[in-house]
């Protein structure tokens, strides 16, 4: 190995301070364009954390990446993906031209065995959405990592416990989803700008607030007990499971501080929490 190159790969591996890890309740790929009370958190949220912790990168777990096996992307330059129909041309249009981080996706997989690498992605809408508003000068690389769609729940904790040596890295983990994902019960009440959510929905979402206060983990993994609610709540784990990567790449004692609550037309919850 040449002195440069030994020197690059120490020099990646430094310990920083640790990041904080973020969950984002993403909803809507319209919020991109929307100036409202949740953009608005996001863009101070982001300001903030590049104040506090400047990230030398972010992984996104995002719901909208389902894959057999887990994959990391190694991208050096990601596509933005416009992965969603029935919108207007302004939100295809958008971009959001982030480096890729080819470097710690290569860490990732190398320290985490069940973790493949892949080319065959770029940053898909529960990303750059998000994105846009935390950090919009899309100067910090990015990368994804695909969710397991074979795997039990458990499985997914387990495997965001082993994401934590990233944070001391310098990277921001992101879970990207939403706690209460119902469309077929949203989008009635949308299409009739009707914001009041179903009740279900708000003891759903009350639920996973006050097992997250409780740092009951555990519970959250095992949502079925919550019997109609939870069935309603999360009819699909894709949009639920990035939540438990952000819970378990959070040590035990971090305080976890709610940083945005809303439950919008019915059945959609924007929760968005910071730990760390």
């Amino acid at each position: 190995m040449k002195l440069n190159d030994l020197y690059s790969t120490a020099t990646s591996f430094r310990k920083s301070d640790k990041m904080p890890v973020l969950f984002v309740g993403h909803g809507s790929p319209m919020n991109a364009l929307e100036d409202n009370s949740f953009t608005q958190t996001l863009q101070n949220l982001g300001q903030q954390i590049r104040l506090d912790h400047p990230p030398t990168a972010i992984l996104v777990v995002s719901a909208h990446w389902l894959t057999k096996g887990s994959f990391a992307t190694l991208n050096p330059m990601p596509e933005t993906i416009h992965d969603f129909g029935g919108f207007p041309q302004a939100l295809f249009d958008m971009q959001y031209p982030a480096p890729g981080s080819p470097e710690f996706a290569q860490q990732l997989i190398d320290m985490v065995p069940d973790v493949h690498g892949s080319d065959e992605w770029g940053l898909d809408h529960g990303s750059w959405t998000i994105l846009h508003h935390l950090f919009p000068q899309a100067d910090i690389p990015v990368f994804q990592l695909s969710l397991d769609y074979t795997k039990p729940l458990a499985y997914h904790f387990e495997l965001a416990q082993q994401l934590q040596f990233l944070r001391e890295r310098g990277v921001l983990i992101i879970g990207s989803g939403n706690v209460v994902h119902n469309l077929r019960l949203s989008v009635p009440k949308l299409m009739m700008n009707d914001n009041t959510p179903h009740d279900w929905a708000v003891e759903f979402d009350s639920w996973v607030k006050n097992k997250i206060d409780q740092r009951d983990f555990r519970s959250l993994v095992h949502y079925q007990q919550t019997g109609q609610a939870g069935a309603l709540a999360v009819p699909t784990v894709d949009h639920y499971l990035p939540m438990l990567y952000s819970l378990g790449a959070t040590d035990a004692k971090e305080p976890i501080k709610q940083v945005f609550e809303e439950v919008s037309y019915g059945g959609l919850s924007m929760r968005t929490f910071m730990a760390g």
